[in-house]
């Protein structure tokens, strides 16, 4: 009789801790979602004041997804990192994760961010119904740089995607292969 009670309040104790477990980690995931978002939208104020085309291309885009920070780093195999978040008419209505791996003659780490310009509903409907969204392949995209940024117009914008990256940190050199992938995580 003994034992069947401690083996009772032994599987008591094992269900509460997992329900527990549970609790805490939609917790920490809730609270790590709502540091994007913070991160997100921060860094899409912070480009716009820095780069007047990135405000000029906003105001025109269907959506923006913006990934605060990527971190990468390699030596010969590399790979990269960050979440990021889709915001819709100054609201989050999702969150992203982006992947990247590569290979070649490559050394280094650095963080940087990126803000991708979804145009059209093309685009917005490409990222929704795909299953993660490999650069390179589906709507094509534009990487803006300083030179380009300065003779874009309302009546220029005739691409799909318009990529910026910001907030460029430490040293990554080389030559090389990479596939990188942006997966939804959450609606």
């Amino acid at each position: 009789m003994m034992r069947h009670i401690r083996l009772l309040t032994l599987m008591l104790l094992l269900v509460a801790g997992t329900a527990l477990s549970l609790v805490v980690m939609s917790s920490v995931m809730a609270s790590a979602a709502s540091g994007v978002d913070a991160n997100a939208q921060a860094a899409l104020k912070k480009l716009y004041a820095s780069v007047p085309a990135a405000k000029m291309v906003g105001g025109q885009a269907k959506a923006v997804l913006v990934f605060p920070r990527i971190v990468k780093a390699g030596l010969l195999i590399g790979g990269q990192y960050g979440d990021g978040a889709l915001i819709k008419a100054g609201r989050i209505v999702g969150h992203y994760n982006s992947v990247a791996a590569s290979y070649g003659l490559q050394a280094g780490a650095q963080a940087f961010g990126y803000a991708l310009f979804l145009m059209n509903d093309k685009a917005l409907e490409y990222l929704d119904k795909s299953d993660g969204w490999e650069i390179g392949v589906g709507p094509s995209i534009v990487i803006v740089d300083q030179g380009k940024a300065k003779t874009m117009t309302s009546t220029t914008l005739r691409d799909d995607v318009y990529a910026f990256i910001f907030s460029q940190k430490g040293l990554m050199a080389g030559l090389g292969i990479q596939g990188s992938k942006i997966t939804k995580t959450s609606p």
